[in-house]
């Protein structure tokens, strides 16, 4: 399982979609990406969809996220 916590990235001004797809690029099959966000991301949500992926999304307080991506069989 891959983890990437966006929040410090995202609170210091950084966009972290490259640093997400590249993780997401460097998985193996089997391998879960999960994200931590200050907000759920529905963008990204809506293009790692595309590519096959599920996600579950739980907030997980103080407006926080954590969000599964795992490719679908």
């Amino acid at each position: 399982m891959a983890t990437i916590d966006a929040r410090p990235l995202i609170a210091a001004g950084d966009e972290p979609f490259d640093l997400i797809m590249a993780t997401v690029a460097a998985l193996d099959e089997h391998e879960e990406l999960v994200v931590l966000a200050p907000f759920e991301p529905v963008p990204l949500e809506g293009v790692l969809g595309a590519q096959g992926f599920s996600y579950e999304a739980v907030e997980i307080g103080v407006g926080d996220w954590q969000v599964t991506f795992r490719r679908q069989s």
